[in-house]
């Protein structure tokens, strides 16, 4: 079979989506941690308003993740900044709790935010992957990247904590 573009605009469900570069991967790979991350909100449980207003506050911005490479840039210092001010007060609050690697457990907005913080790691890889192919973009998108992640874990430690779930430490056999 030859994969060719359909005629029928409706046969097309994203204008590049035929594209060979990485550009396209990533910005499909974005929307998909967009969703997950629309998943979270939808399953969060009552009592977190302040998660909740915060991943409200992130959600579009994901989106400008999205578009900051192939369009202009979307993710600046002040973003990184409100970003890492929002993971020193969750981080905070949670002090303590988790000193050595868990296993990833708990309730669905946990496990939805878990699939935010790998979500996040892959976008890292992506950008790294551009940057390696040449494609041009400002620091601030693997910076803000790398930093979701970690932001998405400390929020799991957090509500676990709230809901008085327990944190299951894995011992590596590995290292």
């Amino acid at each position: 079979m030859s994969f060719r573009k359909p005629k029928n605009r409706k046969e097309i469900c994203y204008p590049f989506i035929y594209e060979s570069a990485l550009t396209c991967d990533y910005e499909v790979h974005t929307d998909e941690l967009c969703s997950l991350l629309g998943m979270v909100l939808a399953q969060m449980p009552e009592g977190f308003d302040d998660v909740v207003a915060d991943l409200e506050t992130l959600h579009p911005k994901i989106y400008h993740l999205n578009g900051s490479v192939r369009g202009k840039n979307g993710i600046f210092e002040e973003d990184l900044e409100w970003l890492h001010e929002r993971y020193d007060h969750y981080n905070k609050l949670s002090a303590g709790r988790v000193t050595r690697f868990v296993l990833p457990r708990g309730p669905v907005a946990v496990m939805a935010l878990h699939q935010c913080r790998t979500g996040s790691k892959k976008t890292v890889r992506l950008l790294h992957r551009l940057d390696e192919s040449g494609v041009k973009f400002e620091e601030t998108l693997p910076r803000f990247a790398n930093l979701l992640a970690n932001f998405f874990f400390v929020l799991t430690v957090y509500i676990k904590m709230k809901l008085d779930v327990e944190e299951i430490d894995y011992i590596s056999i590995n290292y």
